[in-house]
């Protein structure tokens, strides 16, 4: 069945699907054509009863789905944060205005632009057709509906809130969205400023240096260290640019596959911590996430532990996850969280701890966290605001004593030369 919007008549609409079939009638004649039907057993009762009998059937494809199909050539293999937050709160507003998830599913099937996910909402609308719960069958999709929103959409459904999980769900992804975006965008400049150095780095490498390289050989005069360097290194990326590239992008790759590593991880962790500025923002970032995240599962009714386990699972950082991990065992022995999350004063700033440690003595952890989440997203916005301001004078420094490298390599055997003639 599908679940499309009518645009003559403004209501939705939902159309059986349509089968291309071939029929016998009793005297040996064959008939072929298209009809809709409920499924093909019905298509075959429909033919029975009109003295036909049912051949073959074979589901038409639809404009609807065969436009969907175009559009979905040209999308990424891969579902976005934004893609799930609006199947979630979509979700959420179709249930609460009374339709059956069933129906829901089918119409957001046909809304994602992005084909991988439209095949699988209709691939989890089928297992629910077949009897499983919704939760089940997210379970059924890791890489796309992370660890977290199978276990909230669970809460939900057990204990009949699946509208107002699915709600929290969407709020959380959007905040989460909103504080990956902000880093994001505070690390163009800087990334676009790099590029451009390393951009036209090269290009004086490869079009200026040897045409200056030439003059000084043609003079044969004793060159600097420092001006044998850069030739030698322009030498290189003229004859060899091709190698040039290949050894850029190996170490690329190197340094991506050490990343996944489990020491690579680890290393790379223990680094950010302790870079000056960024340090800073992973711990407020991180902070911001787990009180986020929490308090988006504690709302829901998860377990404290479940949901410590959880948000271990969602956190960028190894060395917060295993803190959880670790305070998720020690309040199965009876100790607070509060009290847990003081053993790491290196991870955790000193308000949350004592945020939390209101949370548990007044019975409102839920409500704190997500104070504290708000907290810790306005500490990020400002953070990231006066990144750029905090960055640009440090890559102008380094910018400056790179040129002043090149050009006093490259000046001072010309005023040599100049002062032999």
């Amino acid at each position: 069945m599908e679940f499309i919007w009518d645009l003559e008549i403004g209501i939705w609409d939902f159309r059986l699907p349509n089968y291309l079939y071939t029929t016998k009638s009793l005297d040996g004649q064959t008939q072929k054509g298209t009809r809709e039907a409920a499924s093909e057993a019905e298509l075959a009762r429909i033919f029975r009863e009109e003295g036909l009998i049912l051949v073959s059937a074979q589901l038409a494809q639809s404009p609807l789905k065969a436009t969907k199909k175009f559009a979905g050539f040209f999308s990424f293999r891969r579902v976005s944060l934004v893609e799930k937050m609006m199947f979630a709160e979509h979700l959420a507003v179709m249930i609460g205005a009374g339709l059956s998830l069933t129906r829901a599913l089918e119409a957001l099937s046909t809304q994602t632009k992005n084909r991988l996910f439209a095949q699988t909402i209709v691939q989890l609308n089928e297992e629910i057709k077949k009897g499983s719960a919704l939760a089940d069958s997210l379970a059924c999709h890791p890489k796309i509906f992370s660890n977290l929103f199978v276990n909230m959409v669970k809460v939900g459904e057990a204990s009949g809130n699946l509208e107002k999980v699915l709600k929290i769900l969407a709020r959380q992804m959007k905040k989460d969205h909103e504080l990956i975006s902000k880093v994001k965008s505070a690390m163009i400049y800087p990334a676009i400023i790099i590029g451009a150095v390393f951009v036209v780095g090269a290009l004086m490498m490869i079009l200026v240096v040897p045409k200056l390289t030439q003059i000084f050989r043609d003079m044969r005069t004793e060159l600097p260290y420092s001006t044998k360097l850069i030739i030698a290194i322009s030498d290189f990326l003229s004859q060899h640019w091709l190698w040039s590239l290949l050894i850029v992008l190996a170490v690329i790759l190197g340094l991506r596959a050490i990343a996944r590593t489990k020491a690579g991880k680890s290393f790379f962790d223990w680094l950010i911590l302790k870079m000056p500025v960024f340090g800073e923002i992973s711990k407020k970032i991180n902070s911001g996430r787990l009180a986020l995240t929490l308090g988006s599962l504690i709302e829901s009714g998860v377990p404290i532990v479940q949901g410590l386990e959880i948000v271990s699972g969602t956190l960028s950082n190894g060395n917060f996850s295993r803190s959880l991990k670790e305070a998720a065992g020690a309040i199965q022995k009876g100790e607070p969280l509060a009290q847990s999350l003081k053993k790491y004063p290196h991870l955790y700033p000193a308000m949350v701890d004592q945020m939390v440690e209101v949370g548990e003595e007044t019975g409102t952890l839920g409500e704190i966290l997500n104070k504290l989440a708000d907290f810790y997203e306005e500490e990020v916005t400002n953070v990231t605001q006066g990144l750029t301001a905090i960055i640009e004078p440090i890559l102008m420094i380094i910018i400056g004593v790179v040129v002043g490298f090149f050009a006093i390599s490259m000046i001072q055997p010309m005023y040599s030369i100049m002062e032999g003639m």
